[in-house]
Order: C-alpha cells, then structure tokens, then sequence
C-alpha cells in the first residue's frame, strides 16, 4: 500500500482539521496545513495508488472506469433534463471524477490555464444575463496572481506566455514541451486565418523539477494516471510532503456520509464507511470540504438536521444551484501524411484569440481551442468512437479505413463559459440544462475549429453534434464563494457564512467557469484558502 507507515490519529482525538477529498484541492491544502504544524486526517473515498499502480490498460481504464471508482455501476449518479421527469441513473457516470488519492488531477490531461482578470469581474463589464446567476467573484486576478506563481513552481508548470494574457510575477519554472505534429498544423491554419497558435502550459514536467522527473512522452496523459510522476497531480506534488511532516494521515478507501455538528451548530464529527463497510467516525475541531462540485454539496444536503434542516452551509438556498460544466465541441480531420501524434503529451498549441466575450456574436462567452490526437492516441478508444462518420461501419474496408486513419487525424478540441443556472444543479435527485448562450458558444467555437482544420490540410473534417450537456468533468459553482450570505454558500476565504468551522474549496467555490480548463484556479484557490485558514486557527478564529 502507497499509505503504509504514516501518522495514525485515534477516532476519538479531536485532530485540527480533518479534509475531505485529496484532489486539486484537497492535496494541497493538506499539504499546507500538516507541514505547518497542524494534525490533519484525510478521508479519501478512492484507493491510494503510487506511480507503479498505473497502467496503460484502455479497457481498464475507460471501458470499466477503473480510476473512477467502477463508472455508474457503483456510483448510481441520476440524471433528469426537466423537473418532471423521473430521474434515471445512466450508464456513463454525469458527474465525471477519479475515485483516487490525488483526485482528478491524477488522470487529467494537464492542461493548464490561469484565468484572465476579466474573468473574475465580467457580471460588472457586461451585465445581468437572463436567467442566470451571473456574478462577479469577492475577489481579482491580482490576489490570486500570486498563488497561481505557486502552482507554477511548487506543483510543475511548463510553458511560456501567450499573447493577451494577464500579467505574471514570475516565469514559467520550465520550458514548454516539444510541438507535436498537431501543434504545427494549428499553427499552419491558425496563420492562414490571422490567428494566434500559442503555447499549451502543462502542468506536466518538461525538466526534473522538486525531485519529480520529465516526462517520458508515452503518450497516456489523458485519463491516465502517470507511471513517473511527471504530471502534476497533487498525488505527485503534494501529498508526500503531506505524509513526510508526520501530522498528516490519509485514510483511503474511506467514503463520508455525513458531518455532524454540536449544540452549538458547529462541526464536530465526520461520519464516514471504512474499507470494509463499517461506520466509523472522527472528531475534529473544523472540516475542510473539498470533494468536487458534485460531491461537496451531495454530502452537505446529506447532512441536514434539525438544525440546518436544508442541509449543512445551506440558509443561502445556493448549495447544489449553479452547475458549471464549461461548454464543449470538437472538430476532426485526417490528413495526407502520417501525423504520429500519438506519442508525447495531449497538447502543444491553442488558440485564445476568442476568450473574450464579443457584443457582437450576440450570445455570451469566449473560450479556447486546441490541437490534440484525442482519441487517435489510443487504438482501442479510436476503433470505438474514431471513425469517419461517412462510410463503412464493419468489414474490411471499415477496418481499411481505421488502420490509414489512425496515424492521420487530430482534434481541435473547444471549451468555453459555461454559465451558472438555477436548473442546473446537484441535488439528492439532480437536474440540469445548459443556457442557450452556451450552446451558441459551443457552436461558434465549433465553426472556428472547422475553419482552422480547413486551413491546417485536412483531407477529411468532420465535427460531432452539439447537444445539452448530460456529463461533465468540470463540476463548478454549486457552493459558489461570495460576500452576500444570501446568495453564496462560503465567503472570500472559503469559510461558510454558517458555520464557522467548515470550509469549502474545490471546483463548487467558483463564481464563474473560466473558459475551459479551472484545474490551475481550484488550485491557486486551495493554497490562499490554506493561508487564511492557517490564520484563523493560529488567532483562535476558528
């Protein structure tokens, strides 16, 4: 076991601060908080694995969701697009996140985007949007820039600015990594449009950096975790820091079902199942909550009481509301020649020349577009879902087509704005549907995608329909941050506006989605949160 050996904290030990969740989040505050003196115990509900536990399996991997805790079958997420329907458990998993210590960030592309200053600010730039609750966040670019220099240098950034970005006090720690062949046909069609194809920054090693190595370009970044602790998951980055100060247990395999609070409404207690089913419990003088935007508020309305009968955090009515997926679309085409893209990282250039909201496109948003094998890495994913659409669907001439194809296509890949909707939302018995102004979005970032496929060569293109999104790995908003207690669940700092010893930060503290990749955001989140929190405990605030 990855976890053998480590601080153990008795169940009836008051510890300092028990975090639930060891993703994005979670790992770095964890980190932060043992290694400054504090006892901390984590709860995990996925298995601890090291690097040599990962494998390069597809069918494992995707087919029978191995990282993600067995897909469906065992979570039994439900899903409904209109609130009169019945609620149905489908059979990919709606909310879509690793069951592992390290969270998401063990299996995540690595693509990392810092916001831009807009985006924290854009409710008073642009306006009320119908039908949404659209806001600006309690706090700028300028008191995040620093924490996001720390992800860059204590997590593992490569890269180099972009053009328009906002400003940065330090440089990239590392060089980017090498274009693909990918990377140079956005930039041949980006170039014949008069667009900008920029630097993808990874949070993948291109250097040997804190004693972590390079990447070795294998190829499986993409819903893999990595078998040389080259991505920056916090797995990786963070955790052993965690285990190594000594004040820090992790307890995996370890499911939470409820935090208790006392008489006097604070919380005190967290109940979770241990690896072989039994309740257990640990005391504990705060919780930090930092499971994902789908777990986080799960467990809050699940521990609702006579005295918080809607649900922990909840007086606001906002835990749950204002799902955030980021809108999606792709492009793909096959080319004359072999492109080999299989090898290396997912992504080498983007193009961000639409982040930004136009008037004059009519609907709301910006995002980004990137060049990638996607599927094409993989042979079993693309004989399932890489195919042209046009053509032969089995025999010999299906399987001429797979075998030339393989090695030729890439994907321009687009995310953008997602905005936060009431009828978007996690509850007990969720229901969510996307705003018109994203499904606009996806469109247009769509076309822009065809254009620059056009442009690049392709022989072939061909786009997927856009649809009402009804899966996401990017689960943001439901326990949005604010200074208004009535219409956000936790303040500037992540503590909850009702209970002084909970705090909140994963993807559900975000006001508004980004455009596209919030992983370096939750992050940057996680180590101010850790600051404050720090703070509060050392000036008995908590």
């Amino acid at each position: 076991m990855a976890n053998e050996n480590q601080t153990q904290y008795s169940l009836d030990e008051a510890v300092d601060f028990v975090i639930i969740g060891s993703g994005s989040a979670g790992g770095i505050i964890a980190k932060e908080l043992s290694t400054n003196g504090f006892k901390v115990v984590v709860l995990e509900q996925g298995p601890f694995r090291a690097a040599k536990d990962f494998t390069h399996d597809d069918v494992s991997v995707f087919l029978f969701e191995e990282l993600q805790g067995g897909g469906n079958t065992n979570n039994q997420q439900t899903f409904r697009d209109d609130a009169s329907k019945v609620a149905e458990a489908p059979q990919r998993t709606p909310a879509f996140y690793a069951q592992t210590v390290g969270g998401s960030s063990v299996h995540f592309t690595g693509n990392f985007w810092r916001l831009r200053e807009l985006d924290f600010n854009e409710r008073s730039l642009l306006g009320p949007i119908s039908g949404t609750n659209f806001a600006d966040w309690p706090i700028s670019y300028a008191e995040l820039e620093p924490y996001y220099t720390r992800v860059d240098w204590e997590i593992g950034i490569s890269g180099e600015p972009g053009p328009n970005e906002s400003f940065r006090s330090r440089p990239f720690p590392m060089p980017p990594m090498p274009i693909k062949s990918s990377g140079v046909l956005m930039e041949r069609g980006a170039k014949k449009l008069g667009l900008n194809a920029q630097v993808e920054p990874l949070a993948i090693l291109s250097q040997p950096l804190n004693g972590r190595p390079a990447c070795i370009n294998c190829g499986y970044c993409m819903g893999f975790g990595c078998e040389v602790n080259a991505k920056s998951s916090t797995l990786a980055a963070m955790i052993p820091d965690a285990l190594a100060s000594g004040n820090c247990e992790i307890r995996a395999e370890c499911a939470v079902f409820r935090i208790e609070t006392n008489d006097q409404g604070r919380a005190d207690e967290v109940m979770y199942y241990d690896p072989d089913g039994n309740e257990r419990s640990q005391k504990t003088k705060a919780v930090i909550l930092s499971a994902n935007g789908a777990e986080t508020p799960r467990l809050l309305l699940n521990s609702a009481s006579e005295r918080h009968p809607d649900g922990l955090a909840n007086s606001s009515g906002f835990v749950g509301r204002n799902l955030m997926f980021n809108s999606h679309s792709d492009v793909r085409g096959v080319f004359e020649h072999p492109l080999n893209d299989f090898k290396g990282v997912q992504v080498s250039r983007m193009v961000h020349d639409f982040y930004e909201t136009d008037p004059a496109r009519g609907f709301y948003g910006g995002g980004g577009i990137d060049a990638r094998p996607f599927m094409a890495a993989y042979p079993l994913l693309f004989s399932l879902a890489g195919a042209r659409p046009e053509g032969p669907t089995w025999g010999a001439d299906y399987k001429q087509n797979l075998e030339h194809d393989f090695s030729r296509t890439m994907f321009l890949f687009t995310g953008g704005t997602s905005l936060a909707l009431d009828s978007n939302n996690v509850t007990i018995d969720p229901t969510y549907k996307d705003h018109d102004d994203d499904m606009a979005l996806a469109y247009f970032l769509q076309d822009r995608a065809f254009e620059i496929m056009q442009a690049a060569g392709a022989t072939h293109a061909w786009r997927n329909p856009i649809q009402y999104q009804s899966q996401g790995a990017h689960l943001l908003g439901t326990c949005r941050m604010g200074d208004d207690a009535a219409s956000s669940v936790v303040d500037k700092f992540h503590r909850s506006h009702d209970i002084s010893n909970l705090f909140i930060c994963d993807g559900s503290s975000m006001v508004t989605s980004g455009r596209g990749q919030p992983t370096m955001t939750i992050m940057a989140l996680a180590f101010r949160a850790s600051e404050h929190i720090m703070a509060a405990a050392r000036n008995n605030e908590i």
